[in-house]
């Protein structure tokens, strides 16, 4: 049972990037699937929620307008499309999964936003 984040990588500011968060050894359709971020020195903070069943996706204010959290429950992956990236975006992003008590977390992927 596992969480694979994939896509993150060096962008300028302005630029886009798209993350991938594999699941293995489970099913995501039933989970609330989540992106977090931790930046070095500050607390790590949500940044995007898809709830299993609806169209309640949840942002932080920092990111709405510009990033977008999607699932592809066939493909058992969740995804963060990140737009017009700038330097307060840097920081390891994680993928988290939550079904009742059960609280699954990635390895996370770095984002670094630099000219």
């Amino acid at each position: 049972v596992q969480l694979v984040e994939s896509g993150g990588g060096v962008v300028q500011p302005g630029g886009s990037l798209r993350l991938s968060c594999l699941a293995s050894g489970f099913t995501i359709s039933s989970y609330g699937m989540s992106w977090y971020r931790q930046a070095p020195g500050k607390e790590r903070e949500l940044v995007a929620t898809i709830p299993n069943i609806g169209d309640s996706n949840y942002y932080a204010d920092s990111v709405k307008g510009r990033f977008t959290i999607s699932r592809d429950n066939a493909k058992n992956t969740v995804y963060l499309q990140m737009n017009s990236l700038n330097v307060d975006d840097a920081a390891v992003y994680y993928c988290n999964a939550v079904r009742f008590n059960s609280i699954l977390w990635g390895q996370g992927t770095q984002v670094t936003v630099s000219s």
